[in-house]
């Protein structure tokens, strides 16, 4: 019997109860290895939502198993509101885009787009149509009678999503597929996958250790860390907000400075005194200071909030800081500053204004409203009062 595999895709998205992804309690195993400990997620309809962290940390052992390609040791996974723990890949409604583009050498573009509908029965018209609509979405159009060897990597990747869109799937899942790409092609990649993203209105789950294309991609970003989530949140949440050093150090590019400290007692109001360096403490945390008085911190300070000069700035929004400059590297509007604040190594970023050579030692300011402060046992984010 030849089973109708649009029409049975229809009928099962007719009878979604939920409109969502969702990890409950999942963990993962290999052997004694305990990969992923205990995992919860909800991800919304038509999210784009980027899991982020470094090698190891367990993002794509956690895309696998929504996709069905691990096994979960633990816990259960649903796709709009189906549980599919135990459901095989191509039943789950999914369709995944990996690192490596796994394009077939012997077929062209047009053959490797329409692999799985021709395994999956579809009608000629059917697969044409399909084809045509994801080739002038992805700009394949002029390309669909060429071999994978004739087209460069971007062209290449864009053959992957291709394949991947004709599915007409639920949910997309992209397993770091621009890390073989050129900086300028991620560049131009990622715009891409994002206007995809507002064309097909779908959700998507993305992986990469790319904090770059996780801030610009996502409309959530979840943090990972040795297994575990760290914090989930938009883009703007997990820059701005971020709930410990390791969220901290992880999003921003260059990386957050972070500065060993002690909260004491200046005269009438409180600093943050280190290693060579006197930092004014945040108004907003004035409320609470007599709460924090000794207490061991964590100063965050990010290389973009630091400054050359004081012009324009109104005094006490900007503390001076002596830098040790040993290293500037120019690169155009900015300098890269490598230097030393007392015992600590920090980066700087400095606007270079057209009449600056290479930045050298001296005072610079710092926006100290910006600045951060984290428990030094816990690694988590002190809050302000208010």
């Amino acid at each position: 019997m030849i089973i109708n595999f649009k029409r049975a895709q229809e009928d099962i998205r007719e009878s979604y109860s939920v409109e969502a992804v969702e990890l409950i309690n999942i963990s993962k195993k290999f052997d004694d290895n305990i990969v992923i400990p205990d995992l919860s997620l909800s991800i919304e309809e038509g999210e784009f939502v980027v899991l982020v962290g470094p090698s190891g940390c367990g993002k794509s052992t956690t895309l696998r198993m929504i996709a069905g390609l691990e096994d979960v040791s633990s816990g259960h996974i649903e796709i709009a509101g189906r549980n599919v723990t135990n459901v095989v890949p191509k039943a789950r409604d999914i369709a995944m885009v990996f690192q490596s583009y796994a394009l077939y050498p012997h077929m062209d573009v047009a053959g490797n787009m329409s692999f799985s509908l021709r395994l999956a029965k579809f009608s000629k018209d059917e697969i044409n149509q399909r084809v045509k609509e994801a080739a002038e979405m992805l700009g394949l159009t002029e390309l669909l009678d060429r071999q994978p060897k004739e087209l460069s990597g971007g062209q290449r990747q864009r053959v992957a999503m291709g394949r991947a869109i004709v599915r007409n799937a639920y949910c997309f899942l992209f397993d770091e597929p621009l890390s073989n790409l050129d900086a300028k092609l991620r560049a131009q990649m990622r715009t891409e996958l994002k206007l995809l993203h507002q064309q097909l209105k779908r959700t998507m789950i993305y992986v990469t250790h790319d904090q770059i294309e996780a801030m610009t991609m996502a409309d959530r970003i979840v943090v990972m860390d040795k297994g575990e989530i760290q914090q989930v949140g938009t883009p703007y949440d997990v820059y701005g907000y971020p709930v410990n050093t390791f969220v901290a150090g992880f999003i921003g590019s260059p990386a957050m400075n972070m500065l060993d400290g002690m909260i004491v007692k200046n005269g009438s109001g409180y600093i943050i005194e280190g290693d060579g360096y006197k930092l004014p403490v945040p108004g907003a945390f004035d409320p609470a200071l007599h709460a924090l008085d000794h207490r061991d911190v964590i100063a965050g300070m990010r290389p973009e909030h630091f400054s050359a000069d004081q012009s324009g700035k109104e005094t006490g929004k900007f503390a001076s800081v002596q830098l040790e400059v040993a290293v500037s590297e120019y690169i155009g509007a900015n300098q890269f500053l490598a230097a030393r604040i007392g015992g600590s190594k920090v980066t700087a970023s400095v606007e270079s204004g057209a009449e600056h050579g290479l930045m050298e030692s001296g005072t610079y300011f710092f926006e100290t409203e910006r600045l951060y402060l984290f428990d030094k046992k816990t690694g988590e984010t002190l809050k302000p009062a208010n």
